[in-house]
């Protein structure tokens, strides 16, 4: 009998011992589970603070009847807190840097997230694309970041996906100078351009600056986030972290060995359809091609502030080579990541900078940035100008006017850097007809339900 009891007892035990790990394990993961998503809420509450929040292009949208808080899509994403983990399911932190690409989709085991542009608030504006990258005007096809698509790996997907369509479809009693006319040679435009010359096909590529596009006008410091991509006629490029510099001499290699060369500092003022093809006008002549493809960034030309003297030498809207400006009395005029960016390097290199900002707070900036431009006016090596507007630009100064005060204040200077901002090319594109609509949280890539 009382070995009857005794293991009766030591079964109580053992049931007790394991009812006890197992209740440790479950509070341990509920407080975990508590503890990640308290830690989010805290992430997403200052994103607001920061104007993070809210996206301003291509994003991930969970839907929350199908998630499971997996946190496949959270590990699956190169940036940093763009999703995390709230009430055991994926949210959205910092939605404005998410640069689109891809990867929370494709990780999500249940199919729970859609990439989405634009919001039911914020739309962004769009040209009418095909799925062949075709836009509403025959033969003329649009790539790239004009069509949404600003990672570059994407953007090089697109660019050879748009020229292969083109070629497929090129009409040979069209009597043109080109088969093929790329304009912008961004990552899109590169790509495009190394489909034509595999496929012996002859083609024009026009850039209003240089080989890069929007790439070339960042910062010299700034590093380009991407992911592999298959370049035509050089193969897999495995660059999760690079360079602009490194990225652009790559680029520079490939047309090099391939013998291509593109018409840079050219800049496209018209494009017509004809009935024979289309017309290309720039300012330095005419071309007539098949087919056009337009592979330009959405800020097309710098956004200008329209004041007395902005046309000066000293006026700049890109920072090309920060090293070798020193000794300087540098104004930089605007408040998101570029103008911050560009103001640290400036200061780096000995320049006294001064940074005007129109509004009292920075907003939609990496807290990067925000950490090291506070840490940089703190320590006196950046000035900062809230609340200020450029009235007038003079040759040995500046003048700004406090919106607040209307306060006058002169600044001694010797360079400016304007970054506010682009202007979308609607220029071009009404020249040829292209449709322009607000996209208001439409899907670009969905599952197939």
């Amino acid at each position: 009998m009382d070995s009857f009891w005794e293991v009766v007892i030591e079964n109580v035990l053992a049931y007790l011992i394991i009812g006890i790990i197992v209740i440790s394990i479950l509070v341990y993961y509920l407080r975990s589970k508590k503890k990640s998503s308290d830690q989010t809420e805290s992430k997403i509450y200052k994103a607001k603070e920061l104007g993070l929040h809210e996206p301003v292009s291509l994003h991930p949208v969970v839907d929350q009847d199908i998630c499971i808080g997996s946190g496949a899509c959270i590990s699956a994403c190169p940036e940093k807190d763009i999703l995390g983990i709230r009430n055991g399911q994926a949210a959205t932190i910092n939605a404005s840097r998410c640069v689109g690409h891809g990867a929370c989709f494709h990780a999500c085991p249940v199919e729970a997230i859609t990439l989405v542009i634009g919001t039911e608030k914020r739309g962004v504006d769009l040209p009418h694309v095909s799925p062949q990258f075709q836009s509403n005007v025959p033969d003329v096809y649009i790539a790239g970041e004009l069509g949404g698509m600003g990672l570059i790996k994407n953007a090089v997907e697109q660019g050879k996906q748009a020229m292969e369509n083109m070629i497929k479809n090129l009409n040979s009693s069209h009597k043109c100078d080109y088969d093929a006319i790329i304009v912008g040679a961004g990552p899109a435009g590169i790509s495009a351009s190394l489909t034509a010359h595999k496929h012996k096909k002859k083609f024009l590529t026009l850039e209003q600056n240089t080989l890069g596009g929007t790439v070339f006008t960042f910062p010299r410091a700034k590093v380009v986030m991407t992911a592999p991509m298959d370049l035509p006629l050089h193969g897999k490029v495995k660059l999760y972290e690079t360079s602009k510099t490194e990225l652009l001499n790559l680029w520079k290699e490939v047309f090099v060995n391939n013998e291509i060369s593109i018409n840079e500092n050219e800049k496209v003022l018209s494009i017509n359809k004809k009935d024979n093809g289309i017309l290309v006008e720039t300012q330095k002549g005419k071309y007539t091609a098949d087919k056009v493809l337009l592979s330009i960034g959405r800020r097309g030309s710098p956004r200008k502030l329209n004041v007395p003297g902005e046309n000066k030498e000293k006026v700049a809207y890109r920072l090309l080579e920060p090293e070798l400006i020193h000794d300087q009395k540098v104004m930089v005029v605007g408040g998101g990541d570029s103008a911050i960016e560009s103001a640290l390097l400036l200061a780096d290199e000995g320049n006294m900078v001064s940074l005007s900002y129109r509004k009292d707070s920075f907003s939609r900036i990496k807290p990067g940035n925000l950490e090291k431009i506070e840490e940089a006016h703190e320590s006196g090596k950046v000035e900062i100008l809230f609340n200020t507007n450029v009235q007038e630009i003079k040759d040995d100064s500046i003048i700004l006017v406090n919106s607040k005060t209307e306060e006058e204040i002169v600044k001694k200077n010797d360079l400016i850097y304007i970054f506010a901002g682009g202007e979308l090319p609607n220029k071009i594109l009404e020249s040829c007809g292209i449709t322009v609509s607000k996209k208001f949280g439409e899907a670009v890539l969905k599952h197939e339900k």
